[in-house]
């Protein structure tokens, strides 16, 4: 239960946020430019105070554990990464070990060898050995999922993960987020894109202007009327090829596809 604020003028996004998380979880933060997202995955990543009450992790007060647990336990993909790194994108990827490392940066080959495959993972197995400040927005978008995902957290903290991707490489990390889901990884994503949002997430929350706030499950939350009072636009509904919505996952807020139209 927290309250969120944004800012040193501290404008109030929401009074109170009662919320949980359970393992395996996958949940999309939805919400126009500026109605606070980031602020809110900040706030549960204990990097920014909340206004007041508390957020907690499996139980215990988030602010109260010690910095190295915290980050064995929790991971987050900032919205900016810096691309000056001096060294390769595999060098890049293997920072991520260093909450399990026992404070040390020297990579063992396990790490090594775990390294390179996230990178194939994500389709960037033949940059392995190249500077990462010499990568493309999207490539090193994806070698930042990778650094997160070699942290081995418990629950994941992502901040537009989907930003200078193409269509390839958005599914590609859609696919695998949820392979870390399905082993039991809880995890919110700040989404620009729905459509990721029904077809991959089990629950949703909708922040929109004024303090509100609208956590529940997908299914019910990605509706044509939410999404356009969310927006504050227009859409249009688009029915997928049948080949799609039979190939779909379970939820079936996958097969409903929305684009803007004008008024």
């Amino acid at each position: 239960s927290i309250a969120v604020g944004k800012g040193a003028g501290e404008r109030v996004l929401a009074d109170r946020f009662d919320w949980g998380l359970a393992a395996g979880e996958r949940c999309a933060v939805l919400g126009r430019n500026g109605s606070g997202k980031s602020s809110l995955l900040l706030t549960l990543a204990g990097l920014r105070a909340p206004r007041a009450g508390e957020v907690q992790l499996g139980g215990r007060l988030l602010a109260s554990l010690p910095r190295r647990e915290r980050a064995r336990r929790l991971g987050m993909l900032l919205q900016d990464g810096d691309a000056d790194f001096w060294g390769s994108t595999l060098d890049y990827v293997l920072l991520g070990r260093y909450p399990q490392s026992g404070g040390t940066l020297a990579a063992s080959a396990d790490d090594r060898a775990r390294g390179r495959a996230l990178l194939a993972e994500l389709d960037l197995d033949a940059h392995s050995g190249q500077p990462y400040r010499t990568l493309s927005g999207g490539e090193r978008q994806r070698a930042r999922l990778a650094q997160l995902f070699a942290q081995d957290a418990e629950v994941l903290l992502l901040d537009e993960p989907l930003a200078h991707l193409d269509l390839k490489h958005q599914l590609v990390a859609m696919e695998a987020v949820s392979r870390r889901a399905a082993q039991g990884v809880a995890v919110v994503m700040a989404l620009h894109e729905p459509q990721w949002a029904a077809r991959y997430c089990d629950t949703a929350v909708l922040m929109y202007d004024f303090r509100r706030i609208s956590p529940g499950p997908a299914l019910s939350m990605l509706t044509q009327e939410n999404l356009e009072q969310l927006y504050d636009c227009r859409l249009e509904a688009v029915a997928p090829p049948a080949s799609a919505t039979a190939d779909a996952p379970e939820n079936a807020a996958g097969s409903r596809l929305f684009i803007p139209r004008l008024r």
